[in-house]
């Protein structure tokens, strides 16, 4: 390997999900109808938050970060990968292809992170409900807040300059529909060795260590719930934490089994699928099962919205 960052090539073909001739239409505005979803739902859940004083809880201010999160993933990919899709292939600049690279994986793992805080968050408001205002305050919040965002650039910053330093001398095409490492490292034609160390090695405190951490408190917070004595009581437990727990399982799900366990090359189209999961159903997911299946965010939107709201008696969680 030459010493220096020696970019020989200077854009990148993205192929995307090539001979789809017949469907490129359909996954199109499938895709787009996704995306303009995934902008709206978390936009409002955002917009929701922030000005109905009801939904100022921890719980709430970290379902509003991870909508943040969420489109700025989105908005990061799904527009290349429309105009990928419609082409039939599109090109990218070096640059830019690297650019994205950082932006999908610091958000990646700056929300592998966020998951676990809002599992840390349940397991507060569920297994010590009465210390929970005084532990979750919002120096507390805000440090949970900003340490997600902080570690995970700083990890993918490390990535993005070793893989930057490589040779990349052709060719210069990528059987992908945005700029993933691997695709990327392909591509190089230096010694990548260290970068695939260093990428395995970082997986293990930004994905393993997170996941496990999810799991116990869940198992701490099932016991928990069956120990509630009401079954009113069990149910409003198990409704806070059965939405995060089924992001968690989409999201964690589709990256272990990308990342930890990748795929053969003649596996490429279904690593492709796996990953739209991630990209494409995960960000539509948060303003579903966080509006459509909560109570206090409805009541807000029929408040703010002018809908006529059927009344109940019970109170809104304010876990």
């Amino acid at each position: 390997m030459n010493g220096g960052n020696q970019t020989r090539i200077s854009e990148i073909q993205l192929l995307g999900f090539h001979n789809i001739h017949n469907l490129k239409n359909v996954l199109f505005f499938l895709f787009l109808s996704i995306y303009i979803g995934t902008l709206i739902g978390n936009l409002l859940i955002i917009s929701i938050v922030t000005i109905d004083r009801c939904l100022h809880t921890p719980m709430y201010f970290f379902i509003s970060l991870l909508s943040s999160f969420e489109l700025l993933s989105s908005t990061n990919i799904v527009p290349k990968m429309l105009s990928v899709i419609i082409r039939e292939g599109d090109t990218i600049s070096f640059t830019a292809c690297m650019t994205q690279f950082y932006i999908f994986s610091a958000s990646t793992n700056s929300e592998c992170f966020l998951l676990t805080v809002m599992s840390y968050d349940r397991y507060l408001a569920i297994c010590n409900p009465l210390r929970y205002i005084s532990i979750m305050d919002l120096r507390l919040q805000l440090n949970l807040a900003f340490w997600p965002w902080l570690i995970g650039f700083l990890i993918t910053l490390i990535i993005t300059v070793l893989v930057y330093k490589l040779q990349f001398c052709g060719p210069n095409v990528i059987d992908h529909f945005f700029c993933d490492l691997s695709p990327i490292l392909d591509l190089s034609c230096s010694d990548t060795s260290m970068v695939k160390v260093q990428a395995v090695l970082f997986s293990v405190p930004v994905i393993v260590l997170p996941f496990i951490f999810i799991v116990v408190t869940y198992i701490l917070i099932s016991f928990a719930i069956i120990k509630i004595s009401t079954g009113i009581g069990r149910k409003k437990a198990f409704s806070t934490c059965s939405s995060h727990l089924v992001l968690v399982c989409t999201y964690y799900g589709t990256l272990i089994s990308v990342y930890l366990f990748p795929l053969k090359d003649n596996s490429k189209n279904v690593s492709k699928v796996v990953s739209l999961l991630y990209i494409i159903v995960a960000p539509l997911l948060n303003p579903i099962i966080y509006s459509l299946r909560n109570h206090d965010i409805i009541a807000a939107l029929h408040k703010y919205f002018s809908i006529p709201k059927v009344r109940n008696k019970s109170k809104p969680s304010r876990l």
